[in-house]
């Protein structure tokens, strides 16, 4: 019988098992529980720095439902990618944060009216924690009560929006609706659209309600740095709000949404974007509209966290991140 004591135990159930929050740490793809990236699940923040929040709703939805799974499809297929910090940036933000999995927002479907105020009271105690919030939808709606969260908290903030919709079509006071809560949130104040900029837009929407909107084709025509660097002169250093709609990317990057557009941007075109957006002063983030029951091979579910990853590159290399490491002598 060959004597096993030397053998070195594997890491496993990170979600569960992890002590130390920061550090990336391999664990076999296929097996284990399935948090964002191995994160820990955990309601404590006393020492996290960002808090992963699942919102699985999609009563909002105007078309094909489904986008209630996405936070379930978008943590799965972050285990394929768990193994290293994201690429091509130098630094690995599950190296430098404290970074958690505070499991999904609870809330009672059978009483829709009361949802997006369980999300706004939901991100609030997060926020109260000091603790930076990223969000994963859910249908793009949810990013309405996470608005006023934020903005309770940082002031008007500067929205950068990743989208093939504008989503400030009018609307009634009270509707809960995917495709106007930009309208609602400027009227509200929660957001400045002069200094807020709509990426990826290929859908008519005559009002841009003064938002600044890049299209496709202009990502397309003069490539993502240099719209990178328009966004930076838009949003300036005020508070920066980042939503992303998997829509803006193409149904070929992502089929697995409700309302697919032809002719939106490439996977490559959004990273390349991001990483050069690094230092902007964001303050909350989001990403939502992957719907698994549409996807194929898992590409809209890999492409949702390998940006919610590139998401957190950027907030890491943030002023408010530097404050963080500051305070802490990091």
């Amino acid at each position: 019988m060959s004597d096993d004591s030397s053998v070195t135990p594997v890491a496993g159930d990170l979600a569960f098992t992890r002590e130390d929050l920061r550090g990336t740490v391999p664990e076999a793809a296929y097996a284990g529980a399935l948090s964002f990236m191995r994160r820990r699940f955990t309601r404590d923040l006393r020492n996290a720095d960002v808090a992963i929040l699942g919102i699985p709703y999609d009563l909002a939805l105007s078309g094909r439902s489904g986008t209630r799974f996405g936070p379930r499809g978008v943590r799965a297929a972050s285990s394929n990618i768990a193994w290293s910090g994201p690429w091509p940036w130098d630094s690995d933000p599950y190296e430098s944060l404290a970074i958690v999995d505070y499991g999904d927002c609870e809330f009672d479907p059978g009483r829709p009216e009361a949802v997006p105020v369980r999300i706004e009271e939901t991100a609030r105690q997060i926020l109260a924690t000091d603790t930076t919030l990223i969000s994963i939808g859910g249908d793009h709606f949810v990013t309405y009560p996470l608005l006023k969260a934020h903005a309770e908290k940082h002031g008007p903030l500067h929205l950068i929006q990743f989208d093939a919709h504008t989503d400030t079509w009018a609307d009634e006071d009270g509707r809960i609706d995917h495709g106007t809560m930009f309208w609602h949130a400027t009227r509200e104040g929660l957001v400045l659209p002069e200094q807020s900029v709509q990426v990826g837009i290929r859908t008519h929407n005559p009002d841009t309600i003064g938002f600044n909107v890049i299209t496709s084709r202009e990502v397309h025509k003069h490539g993502p740095e240099e719209i990178a660097r328009r966004i930076r002169e838009i949003v300036g250093d005020g508070p920066c709000y980042v939503t992303f709609d998997i829509d803006a990317l193409d149904p070929s990057a992502a089929p697995g949404t409700g309302t697919p557009v032809i002719g939106g941007l490439t996977t490559y075109e959004a990273q390349e974007m991001l990483f050069n957006l690094a230092g902007i002063n964001v303050v909350g983030m989001d990403l939502v509209e992957v719907s698994p029951p549409f996807d194929h091979a898992e590409i809209t579910a890999l492409a949702g966290a390998t940006l919610v990853s590139d998401l957190l590159a950027v907030y890491a290399a943030s002023p408010a991140a530097a404050n963080r490491f500051a305070a802490r002598g990091d």
